[in-house]
């Protein structure tokens, strides 16, 4: 065993410089690419949808 103790907190690391964009990565928050690609998705099904029960009402008044 060592002599020396260890700190209780660990000593400051040095800080990164941020990007020139001045966003910073948080690992909780998904990217917001993955928003918009659930929202083209969500919007792309529901006019396909939408198109096909047009068929199926035109279908039923011939």
């Amino acid at each position: 065993m060592p002599d020396q103790t260890t700190p209780a907190t660990p000593p400051p690391a040095e800080q990164l410089p941020e990007a020139a964009s001045g966003r910073r990565y948080v690992e909780n928050k998904p990217p917001r690419g993955l928003y918009v690609r659930v929202f083209i998705y969500v919007v792309a099904t529901h006019a396909l949808l939408a198109f096909m029960s047009l068929l199926v009402v035109i279908a039923k008044t011939r």
